[in-house]
């Protein structure tokens, strides 16, 4: 199970006039929303209704192995506590509890294995986050990069943002968390090689036995994530997938470890979305989980919890479903 929750979710992806793309969690780039605005929701979250042991018992019985959460987003906002950067759950908001602290505590009680998310190069938070070196090619949002506070594409440099922010985060969540099974990286598409490298062996050297996917970027990585809900014909053996589909930036190369995941939405969103009610049936669902673990692939199912911690009805009943099926 993969969850995308954070400031987003509160919005339910609409602003004001606006609504988000098909991806809510991009919504402040979508609706290109001030962080002096966007900064006001953390104030205003409280979510009463998480609960840690909770989404954990209902990941293992939906028959999930392993959970994925995002520790930190593109908009900038931690789930954990960072003497880094005040902007996280403890320290701005009224909840004030560690989300990570207490998933990772629930997982280990439970016997499911934790793993965490964390977008190493988009930032919208940090006038020198990454993405700016796409231009402004649109994705989910009007860009890659915060581009309607910071404009100035061609004064920012991700180095200072790495090395103020990224690099000492990802040693707190390998530090302060326990066993990690994985970190789930994102978009690397402003890294450089030197980056990419010191963050894989700084995972190493603080959890050896962690698998780091594709998306670090340059080449470093244990296992390959493929594209947002790709669900391949075949992949016969040794057989190279689409590099056209790989968030790698220096292209496509096999697994190490022979080890493969499709991360996939229930609907069309990460985050949770208010008016997003296209979704998949558990026989889709099945069916997918059956041609993807035929090729040796992991299917990593993400929910999209609401801005109070509740998994929506409707992707707890898809998932009950498919577990009856299974």
């Amino acid at each position: 199970m993969m969850v995308h929750w954070g400031l987003y979710s509160l919005l339910g992806g609409e602003w004001k006039d606006q609504k988000s793309t098909a991806y809510s969690e991009w919504i402040q780039a979508a609706c290109d929303i001030p962080i002096r605005e966007y900064e006001k929701l953390a104030k205003a979250f409280n979510p009463v209704f998480f609960d840690a042991e909770e989404w954990i018992r209902f990941a293992k019985n939906c028959g999930m192995k392993y959970f994925v959460i995002t520790s930190k987003h593109h908009d900038g906002f931690a789930l954990f506590k960072s003497k880094v950067d005040p902007y996280n759950v403890v320290d701005a908001t009224p909840f004030g509890r560690d989300v990570i602290g207490e998933l990772a505590e629930a997982c280990y009680k439970h016997g499911l294995k934790f793993g965490l998310y964390y977008s190493q190069d988009l930032d919208w938070h940090e006038e020198h986050g990454g993405g700016y070196l796409s231009g402004h090619i649109p994705c989910s949002g009007t860009a890659w990069c915060n581009n309607w506070d910071f404009p100035h594409d061609d004064q920012k440099d991700y180095n200072i943002c790495y090395e103020r922010k990224i690099k000492p985060q990802i040693e707190e969540i390998l530090r302060n968390y326990g066993e990690l099974c994985l970190i789930w990286f994102d978009v690397p598409m402003t890294l450089e090689e030197k980056h990419s490298r010191e963050i894989f062996e700084m995972v190493k050297k603080y959890q050896p036995n962690c698998l780091i996917n594709s998306r670090l970027g340059n080449g470093a990585y244990d296992y390959v994530s493929l594209g947002d809900n790709e669900i391949p014909e075949s992949m016969p053996e040794n057989q190279e997938l689409d590099p056209s589909k790989m968030n790698d930036i220096d292209g496509f190369k096999p697994s190490p470890y022979g080890l493969y995941e499709t991360a996939a939405t229930i609907n069309n969103t990460w985050g949770y979305s208010a008016w997003d009610h296209d979704w998949k049936s558990p026989e889709v669902i099945l069916a997918n989980k059956k041609r993807l673990n035929g090729m040796g692939i992991n299917y990593l199912l993400n929910v999209g919890p609401d801005g109070l911690g509740r998994i929506p009805l409707e992707s707890r009943k898809i998932l009950e479903a498919v577990a009856k099926n299974l």
